[in-house]
């Protein structure tokens, strides 16, 4: 019986890797900055129009990102995503967070199918509000005792 399973994960790995990067493969498998970030400095959540949601919660000091979480339901290049999006978040300033893209995201994954592209796009839309969020409550503290999060 173990030695069908393990037959049967190899041919999973393997159909996987004819269509994903060993970079998605890697952070679906073991991703990165799982979680929520408890009163967190910046939040967002946002469903995506394949239904996939994706929060990303932020931890800032002197304008700069020092810790970055993310939690989502979706699949696994929406979880690739997600944790690739926490990796280039963390130790930059909030200038340079805002300019994370997309591309940026696909780029560091070793690119996506088309198909699964939007995951990556999802995850840039869900940075992106996160420092909004932190950008407003920066300027109104008070609101942060209003927040769902």
């Amino acid at each position: 019986m173990a030695s069908d399973f393990k037959e049967l994960e190899e041919l999973v790995m393997e159909d996987m890797r004819r269509v994903y990067s060993e970079q998605v493969i890697d952070h679906f498998q073991n991703p990165r900055n799982l979680g929520e970030i408890p009163d967190s400095d910046g939040f967002s959540t946002i469903t995506g129009p394949c239904g996939d949601t994706l929060e990303i919660s932020l931890r800032v000091r002197g304008d700069r990102i020092i810790n970055a979480n993310f939690w989502t339901d979706g699949c696994g290049p929406s979880i690739a995503s997600g944790s690739m999006t926490t990796e280039l978040a963390k130790g930059k300033s909030i200038a340079e967070a805002r300019s994370i893209t997309q591309n940026d995201i696909m780029n560091s994954l070793g690119g996506l199918p088309e198909e699964n592209e939007h995951c990556a796009l999802l995850a840039a839309n869900t940075l992106h509000e996160a420092i909004k969020d932190y950008i407003a409550l920066k300027k109104e503290p008070w609101k942060k005792g209003y927040r769902r999060r």
